[in-house]
């Protein structure tokens, strides 16, 4: 009798036990979730606020308004547990992502497709990958290594196989700039997931997006406004969009994510973005892809699918 209840017990206690680790697994994937969906639209919104603002003006509004929320919420937000020093790594932080990340990203769109652009973002957790290993020493395997080659080969394709149109005058350079962007926004995953030991992952969010704010405010003076009035409602509903919802909470639900799973797991959950991209470009904007290009993106899942695998 003894024995079964104690048996009884230790049973009780595991199944408790695997009941409470589901809470952080469960969160983790529903803020996986909507950063992957607020990402993957927010290609689509971009191109839409290009038509009518400049690269900068766009990238200073989405930063001003979340900015804005920032401060609003302020108040809310766990205070940090800052030590010496931790100035460098938090600026360090700051000049990968928004700064350097929104940078190129903002030209990037303008040059090339929304579609193109997303499926550009696959290499996002390979890359993540690579610097979880030489930095946080999470494992790679070999055939980790092989879907980094594949897919950059994918990638370099798809950037060669981009015919020039309206939508997209330079296809190459802009695909060069968002593999850049891709590089700044890996670099600064494996950055936040040291941080996020001591700092609320919402404070280094905020704090990004008011030094974003501060940082591309020149730029979009030079850049110059124009005149505000006859901008239509569209490109304001995605500058909102991009301000209220991705800059903030895209960047915040992706930095929950990572207090719960290592750098490179979570980083797996970009591979969504580029399919979301592909269709909301599609269904939003009409935009086309070649055979050539397709085949390319193929190439591109290929290797990310290697990596996952490694």
């Amino acid at each position: 009798m003894k024995e079964t209840m104690t048996d009884g017990t230790v049973v009780d206690a595991l199944l408790h036990s695997g009941v409470h680790s589901m809470g952080p697994r469960l969160l983790a994937s529903l803020c996986l979730a909507g950063a992957v969906l607020l990402w993957g639209t927010s290609f689509m919104a971009t191109k839409i606020a290009l038509t009518e603002f400049s690269p900068m003006v766009v990238i200073w509004l989405r930063m001003a308004i979340a900015a804005f929320l920032v401060l609003f919420l302020f108040k809310h937000i766990p205070a940090p547990d800052y030590r010496k020093g931790d100035w460098k790594v938090l600026a360090f932080l700051c000049l990968m992502q928004p700064c350097l990340y929104f940078l190129f990203e903002g030209y990037a769109i303008a040059l090339t497709t929304s579609a193109q652009a997303g499926m550009i973002s696959a290499l996002v957790p390979l890359m993540v990958m690579v610097g979880a290993w030489a930095i946080l020493k999470e494992s790679m395997s070999l055939r980790g290594v092989l879907g980094i080659v594949v897919s950059i080969c994918g990638v370099i394709w798809l950037s060669f196989g981009g015919i020039p149109d309206v939508t997209a005058p330079n296809p190459l350079l802009g695909n060069t700039l968002e593999v850049g962007a891709m590089v700044c926004v890996a670099i600064y995953m494996v950055v936040m997931k040291r941080l996020s030991a001591r700092y609320s992952t919402w404070w280094l969010t905020g704090m990004q997006c008011v030094a974003g704010a501060f940082f591309f405010l020149p730029g979009a003076i030079v850049s110059g406004f124009g005149p505000l009035q006859e901008v239509s409602l569209s490109a304001w509903c995605a500058v909102g969009y991009l301000g209220f919802f991705v800059t903030l909470g895209a960047f915040g639900l992706y930095n929950m994510a990572m207090t719960f799973m290592p750098a490179g797991r979570a980083a797996l959950a970009v591979n969504m973005v580029s399919p979301v991209a592909l269709v909301t470009g599609w269904l939003v904007l009409g935009e086309s892809m070649s055979l050539m290009q397709l085949v390319a993106c193929g190439i591109i899942g290929l290797g990310v699918w290697l990596g996952r695998r490694g």
